[in-house]
């Protein structure tokens, strides 16, 4: 009992600091010391700058033998792409015709680049955040294409622009720092010091930063508001994505660090960029931000729960 007790300080020693964040946000919000305009150019901030930048350091200090994983990477391919199939089913089975695009997308579009890769750095140090790190390059492609794919056929004029994802994928500040870091990992290139140092002041703003705007950005009001739906797509993204694909994962082989870094980004909330896309597509934003905010606060319980029975039985 004891040690089942440690184990489960131990884990809360993980989420903890991250959540204790978001809320943190959302009670500076509350309180007026942050507001939408400081939300919005720090939310670009972390995009556009700090983030990338973490990213680039995080796998340029990489042992690429270790950080690299292809078998993950396409694992979690494949396993987005299979859930995203049966999420698609089901809401043709059960959610109403034109609120199916924004369903799935909430369902299976994971907060990866900033829950997921906090939660791997405190898990697993800096071999998390390099693992991580590489994997949002499959993340981003994934999540883009599928995203435009479900929401183009029930929103707008039912035509996907493949040359505006495509752009929109090439263009992408982490993308292009996940690019730019790798010959630095594969040639064992160094930074002259200063530049390193400097980098790492202006990385380590990225998470903190990056969860005290989801913090703020979340509304108490439009979680009193959440309907049903969206409480039936929060579940799926939060119980029912995490478990299918972290059991298929266990089933496949895959143990320790792997499993570890794969269930944290199957198991993050609902991504902020997925109210931005239903905003611009024209569709049920309020619906989207609903999503997102009963996903985000599922998450500290769920997250925890799963690194907790993980750990517990020794696959991670």
């Amino acid at each position: 009992m004891n040690d089942m007790l440690a184990l489960f300080v131990a884990t809360l020693n993980i989420t903890v600091p991250v959540f204790a964040m978001v809320f943190l946000g959302l009670g500076l919000k509350r309180l007026g010391w942050i507001d939408d305009t400081f939300i919005g150019t720090a939310s670009s901030l972390v995009f556009k700058g700090t983030m990338p930048a973490l990213v680039f350091l995080s796998i340029v200090r990489a042992d690429l033998d270790h950080a690299l994983r292809p078998g993950m990477l396409l694992y979690f391919a494949c396993a987005t792409l299979g859930t995203f199939l049966l999420l698609w089913g089901w809401a043709i089975w059960r959610i109403p015709l034109k609120e199916r695009g924004e369903i799935v997308q909430g369902a299976f579009r994971g907060n990866c680049a900033i829950v997921g890769l906090a939660l791997a750095a405190n898990l697993y140090g800096d071999l998390g955040l390099s693992m991580g790190g590489i994997l949002m390059g499959v993340v981003i492609l994934s999540y883009n294409m599928l995203s435009v794919v479900v929401l183009s056929s029930y929103l707008g004029d039912g035509r996907t622009s493949w040359s505006a994802i495509a752009r929109g994928i090439i263009t992408n500040p982490l993308i292009l720092g996940v690019l730019a870091a790798l010959p630095f990992a594969a040639f064992s290139w160094q930074l002259p010091q200063w530049l390193e140092t400097s980098g790492d002041y202006f990385a380590r703003m990225t998470l903190p930063l990056a969860l005290i705007c989801i913090g703020g950005t979340l509304s108490m009001r439009s979680l009193r508001e959440g309907r049903q739906l969206a409480l039936s797509a929060s579940l799926m993204k939060m119980i029912s994505v995490p478990l299918v694909a972290t059991a298929f994962a266990v089933l496949l082989g895959f143990r320790g660090t792997e499993l570890g870094v794969l269930f944290l980004f199957f198991a993050s909330p609902t991504a902020a960029a997925s109210f931005v896309m239903v905003r611009a597509m024209g569709g049920n934003d309020r619906l989207a931000a609903n999503i997102i905010a009963i996903s985000t606060l599922m998450a500290a319980l769920t997250i925890t729960l799963g690194i907790f029975l993980l750990k517990l039985s020794g696959l991670v």
